[in-house]
Parts: C-alpha cells; sequence; structure tokens
C-alpha cells in the first residue's frame, strides 16, 4: 500500500462520532505536512495501528496487560515505516499475544484515534510524551488458541467479555472514549 491509498482510505472512513472526525482531521494533516510521519523518529507525533480482538460470536475481547501504562490493553503498535496498517496491526497481535491464526473481520478501518502516550523509559532509555495517530482494525481469532505474554512489553494476555474488558483497564479515558466506543460499534 502507498501512502497515498492510505490517505485515501482513511478520507474515505466514516467518521463514527465528534472525537473521530476530529482525529480524522489531525491525522490527514499529519500525514500530508511530516515526512516522517509513520516513523517513531518522529518524536511528536507518528502513526501507529491497534486490533480490536474479538472471537467468533463476539463474546470476548483479547486484551494485554502492557508493562508501560500498567493496564490492560488492546493490542497495536507502530507503523515504524509501514504504510499497510492492518498487517501492522495483524503482525503486532501474532507478536504481543502469541495468536497465529488471527484475521480481520473487514479490511476496513474499524476507527480512528489521537492517542496521548505520558513519557516513560523503554529498552533503558526515556521517551518524551508524544501522540500516536491510531487506525483501528476489527480482528478475529480463536478464543480457545493458547496465548503467550511478550515479556518486554506485556505480562498478560487474556480473552474478557465487553463489560470485563471495561472494568479491568485502569485508564479512563481509554475505557470511555476509545474501548467503549468500540464495542459500542461492534454491537451497533
Amino acid at each position: 500500500m502507498t501512502r497515498q491509498e492510505l490517505r485515501k482510505r482513511i478520507e474515505n472512513y466514516p467518521p463514527f462520532n465528534e472525537q473521530e472526525e476530529r482525529d480524522k482531521t489531525l491525522i490527514l494533516d499529519w500525514i500530508q505536512k511530516n515526512e516522517n510521519a509513520f516513523l517513531r523518529e518522529n518524536e511528536v507525533a507518528h502513526i501507529t495501528a491497534s486490533a480490536w480482538v474479538v472471537n467468533k460470536d463476539r463474546s470476548k475481547v483479547l486484551m494485554v496487560y502492557h508493562n508501560i501504562y500498567n493496564s490492560w490493553s488492546w493490542l497495536g503498535g507502530h507503523a515504524d515505516g509501514e504504510m499497510d496498517l492492518l498487517a501492522v496491526a495483524i503482525r503486532e497481535v501474532q507478536e504481543e499475544a502469541g495468536i497465529k491464526n488471527v484475521r480481520p473481520v473487514s479490511e476496513e478501518i474499524f476507527s480512528l484515534e489521537v492517542l496521548t502516550v505520558d513519557g516513560h523509559v523503554k529498552k533503558g532509555r526515556y521517551v518524551s510524551s508524544h501522540l500516536h495517530l491510531n487506525v483501528t482494525f476489527l480482528l478475529e481469532a480463536d478464543s480457545e488458541e493458547a496465548v503467550s505474554i511478550k515479556e518486554d512489553e506485556n505480562s498478560g494476555v487474556a480473552w474478557f467479555s465487553p463489560a470485563e474488558a471495561l472494568a479491568k483497564s485502569t485508564e479512563p479515558w481509554f475505557v470511555e472514549r476509545v474501548y467503549a466506543k468500540l464495542i459500542e460499534k461492534l454491537q451497533g
């Protein structure tokens, strides 16, 4: 996928709510104005991809206990120059949860978010606070498949009901503005 093709996909994405409408504008503007928007070397903001992973009957959501955020959270990661954000989201699920059989419910974008990341230490180096300009995809996996942690990133991998997923996360903004929205979209 080219940069232009991805821009077009984001442009064609119909925002679910005001948050997505505003964030879509910011993401498109950032991609247009920053040649290095897809690289984490851009220390102000960079493109990331996340996955909202559900089981076949949509009764469970896959979460990881993220070491940096000390919270149960969705899966995802940095684009690191990759324009195929669906491939990034799938790869991150495979790496972070050890699941091999994960597939897109749709290749279309499921959600858009601009996410704040507090300063933290990663691999012994301080990373300043910055933004993740995030594209989310809806993925499906078998909740009976074995999972495994990725020790340098998480210390737990588990399936939860949607209500449990909201209760397990200790990041209020994510619970209210992201996870609740994703659950609502899924049930809508």
